[in-house]
């Protein structure tokens, strides 16, 4: 299914924070939208050591509030799709395991933006500049895997025998780097790339140690909270040894490219 955003995950610190700079609008000189298409990748108990890998796609939109031509205030919406599989890597240990997840990740988010050289779509001597960003999000997920052909989703499940679900919401911090170009008139384009820490490990449902097969009923959680036999029969997932890695916190990232355009009014900054 298409994704929404879910208001009523948003906390409503980061809504008052985003109305408040709306409010400014009321007398802003010049605002920005745009939309973005890539890649989104995941760095976790799947994958432990490429930072770069792309599992799925990713798009979103956002409108900025530029100060001057070195710093604007964005607000995004994005969404992407990350995944992992153990058989597909090369460390043995990992491919035994054989865990795998996907998960739909929303992303409601502020940042501040810091362009390198004063930028001003159609006014300026510097058509394109690097610029880097930083700021505070809200991320919704919720990991799946397919298990006999059917699609299960793992929240619920508790496959380290949790007492209760993890939470599928969490804070994250947005950071990253890009370059724009302004190719026609107030229409820029840029190519980009940032990463979030949100303050959860479980993007892909692994983070701690392998649940007590005999405290477990459902037939369901029992096949999904140790899959190692699932081709040799000899299931490796011991009560209380690692079932994921030392990391407290999963990472994913977004990869690609956005367009956007500039409305610049009669009185704009440039103008100050």
């Amino acid at each position: 299914m298409p994704a929404i955003i879910k208001f009523y995950w948003m906390p409503k610190f980061l809504l008052v924070i985003i109305l408040v700079l709306m409010s400014f609008g009321l007398h802003a000189q010049t605002w920005e939208i745009g939309g973005f298409g890539g890649g989104a990748g995941y760095m976790g108990d799947l994958n432990q050591n490429n930072p770069l890998k792309v599992s799925g796609v990713s798009w979103g939109a956002f409108i900025k509030r530029n100060f001057d031509g070195y710093l604007a205030a964005r607000v995004s919406y994005m969404y992407g799709n990350i995944a992992g599989a153990d058989s597909t890597l090369s460390n043995l240990q990992q491919r035994q395991r054989n865990l795998s997840f996907r998960t739909q990740i929303s992303e409601l988010s502020l940042t501040a933006e810091f362009n390198f050289m004063k930028y001003i779509p159609s006014m300026s001597h510097d058509i394109y500049t690097p610029y880097i960003y930083v700021g505070l999000g809200y991320t919704n997920f919720n990991p799946q895997a397919m298990y006999q052909g059917q699609l299960y989703s793992l929240q619920s499940i508790m496959t380290e025998g949790q007492s209760k679900p993890y939470s599928n919401e969490a804070f994250s911090i947005p950071y990253g780097a890009g370059f724009k170009y302004n190719f026609a008139g107030a229409l820029t384009i840029a190519a980009d790339i940032g990463y979030r820490n949100p303050n959860t490990d479980y993007l892909d449902d692994v983070s701690g140690n392998y649940a007590d097969k005999t405290k477990i009923t459902d037939p369901v959680t029992l096949a999904l909270s140790d899959r190692s036999g699932e081709k040799t029969g000899v299931y490796l997932g011991t009560a209380g040894t690692q079932r994921g890695d030392l990391r407290k916190r999963d990472t994913y990232m977004f990869i690609g490219f956005s367009i956007s355009y500039t409305f610049i009014t009669s009185k704009c900054y440039y103008e100050r």
